[in-house]
């Protein structure tokens, strides 16, 4: 300032007057004054956004069904229950190194002791030992009856409920025929036609009458799934029918079919047992709880431990499944949250 002489300028205010008067100002913005001279800070552009905390991101169906699971007790109780059960029937070594199928004549109904826990059949045989090894051919039967209904019904109902029309027409009719034949009749009738009858043989007498309440459920649910929105979008943008069924409808209409399936296993595994009583099921070489329960009712009066040991590894073995589907069906189930 050339005009001004050096008392002038000193009397200037300097940069730290200013910030001492209207005080430091963290987020740079445009200053304004107020008719009493008071300054205004403008938020505007130059001033930083409003920052928020972390947000939990939202789950899934499936996320928040296993978070029902695991405040389930029944969940814990049933898991643990079938995997003893899994455990002894693929290791059952581990629980006893008595040969099943070792029956000496002299230790025909021998009560429960220390040499034989559960006593001894009418064979000699050691019931124990058939416990134990019993479960494999019970517990092989259920699972693979299980995903037999599940491959059959499922792909019959899945497509049955995409596509409708005709195909829909049909493979309802075809449901309805095999609905009006018992499970146990069709099995009992499927076995007699087998001389040599294995578990793969009762698996799929099982699997042949025990699909079509699969293939319902799933039909409804996937007439349900196939009007939602994704579904429509991704028809728009071009996905093809394999795209839309393994990415969009069947993942999303599976949940009733697994909580059905659960209980179902539990009822093929009855079912076995029911036939080799009857003995139309496995063959007198094969061991299975359903065989030995049918062999102990000629020794029923003199030693009901024959028939009681194999009967409560079947009943637990019926209710841990039962009980698990009844955990997977609160866990899936929102109305029953």
């Amino acid at each position: 300032m050339p005009d001004m002489n050096k008392q002038q300028r000193e009397q200037l205010p300097t940069g730290s007057d200013e910030q001492a008067q209207f005080g430091s100002i963290e987020n740079p913005g445009l200053m304004l004054a107020d008719e009493e001279g008071v300054t205004i800070e403008k938020r505007g552009a130059y001033s930083a956004p409003d920052v928020q905390g972390p947000q939990d991101k939202p789950r899934g169906a499936w996320a928040e069904a296993w978070r029902e699971l695991r405040h389930s007790p029944g969940f814990y109780v049933s898991g643990v229950l079938l995997l003893f059960l899994v455990f002894m029937a693929f290791f059952p070594g581990v629980f006893t190194d008595i040969d099943p199928r070792h029956c000496p004549i002299l230790d025909t109904n021998k009560d429960p002791s220390g040499d034989h826990w559960f006593g001894t059949n009418v064979q000699g045989c050691d019931v124990y030992a058939r416990t134990v090894y019993g479960a494999r051919a019970s517990i092989i039967v259920g699972v693979a009856t299980t995903a037999v209904i599940v491959i059959v019904g499922g792909l019959v109902g899945a497509l049955s409920g995409y596509f409708g029309g005709w195909l829909d027409s049909i493979l309802a009719r075809v449901t309805d025929i095999f609905f009006g034949i018992p499970l146990l009749l069709g099995a009992l009738v499927f076995m007699s036609a087998f001389k040599d009858r294995t578990v793969w043989t009762v698996v799929m007498a099982l699997g042949i009458f025990g699909w079509m309440q699969i293939a319902r459920i799933m039909r409804g649910s996937v007439i349900t799934v196939k009007k939602s929105d994704y579904v429509v979008a991704a028809k728009a943008l071009g996905a093809g029918t394999g795209r839309i069924l393994s990415r969009h409808v069947l993942p999303n209409a599976v949940a009733p079919v697994i909580v059905v399936a659960t209980i179902s296993l539990g009822t093929f595994i009855a079912t076995e047992a029911t036939l080799s009583f009857l003995g139309i099921g496995l063959p007198p070489t094969e061991i299975s709880w359903g065989a030995d329960i049918s062999s102990a009712t000629t020794a029923l009066r003199d030693s009901p431990y024959q028939l009681i040991f194999p009967s409560i590894f079947l009943s637990v073995t019926v209710f841990s499944f039962i009980l698990l589907g009844d955990a997977v069906r609160d866990a899936l189930d929102p109305k029953l949250r």
